[in-house]
């Protein structure tokens, strides 16, 4: 999952460093920040591993890596959707433009299908971006699942509700929509959103409606950004990351976990269909510290 060139600058400043010295906590942060955690969160990570370390008398790789996980592990948690037989579940999908929203949408009903749930039905609620209709529907064709859409223009809360009904009629199943990332300016996306927001919570059965924001995971810091603005007007209970490759540092994640208090649900690797990962909250704090021990 993390960048294998900064694990490996983590690995080589516990090399670097045989005791844990002023100078080490100066590089670590350095490290951290160079992994996309940001200076803020960066400089309180290593104030609280140096008093650890004092306090504990802690030295060598193991001991202060151990020390490290405990202290990082807070802030990264898991998100696991469940959907229950026989209600209407809905899933609303929003991020910028360029993220991978709509391919992430297809994903994620990709990975339902997998679960056995069923119905799946599709929303494209983003009616303004230029083929974003025909987008899904070719998503819709590869997955099976049946899209319901609107015209071009159209609102986009009319079309959850469309499918919200569709959903209804087939005695329960699942709702996951596609927004729009960008109207012409930021105010009137997030007037939008609230709008869908609003027929969302009245539409859905209680409890099963979900609000996923969709990040690049190349974008750093600009992806925490995001989030607070979403979380602050919207409100989300789940992150995807998408292009978790070999570019992504991924101290997004716990950025978000550390602000924002905001989980992982999944972590995009590729472009199929099945690339899609459950986020493992263990697995990835080992691979940012640069553990490939287990």
């Amino acid at each position: 999952m993390a960048n294998k060139s900064f694990s490996e600058n983590l690995r080589n400043l516990f090399g670097m460093h045989q005791q844990p010295d002023e100078s080490f906590f100066e590089d670590l942060e350095d490290t951290l920040v160079e992994g996309d955690l940001g200076a803020r969160t960066a400089y309180a990570i290593v104030e609280e591993l140096r008093t650890v370390c004092r306090s504990h008398n802690l030295s060598g790789r193991d001991q202060i890596t151990a020390a490290l996980t405990d202290l990082l592990s807070p802030w990264a948690q898991e998100y696991h959707f469940e959907i229950p037989d026989g209600k209407v579940s809905l899933i609303m999908v929003f991020g910028v433009n360029g993220v991978g929203k709509t391919t992430t949408v297809a994903k994620m009903a990709s990975h339902f299908i997998s679960k056995g749930v069923s119905p799946i039905v599709l929303a494209a609620a983003d009616t303004f971006r230029a083929a974003a209709i025909e987008q899904l529907q070719h998503h819709g064709d590869k997955t099976g699942c049946r899209v319901i859409a609107h015209q071009h223009g159209a609102d986009p809360s009319a079309v959850v509700y469309s499918a919200v009904d569709a959903v209804r009629s087939t005695g329960g199943g699942l709702v996951i929509a596609d927004t729009a990332g960008r109207l012409h300016n930021k105010e009137n996306l997030v007037r939008e959103l609230q709008k869908i927001d609003r027929t969302g919570s009245g539409r859905a059965d209680s409890g099963c409606y979900k609000k996923v924001l969709v990040l690049d995971a190349t974008t750093g810091l600009n992806g925490l950004r995001q989030a607070e603005v979403f979380h602050e007007h919207i409100g989300i209970d789940a992150l995807v990351l998408t292009k978790y490759d070999s570019t992504a540092r991924g101290g997004t994640i716990l950025s978000a976990g550390k602000e924002l208090s905001i989980p992982v649900a999944f972590i995009g690797t590729g472009e199929k269909y099945q690339d899609l990962e459950t986020f493992d909250a263990k697995r990835y704090i080992r691979e940012f510290l640069g553990d490939t021990s287990r």
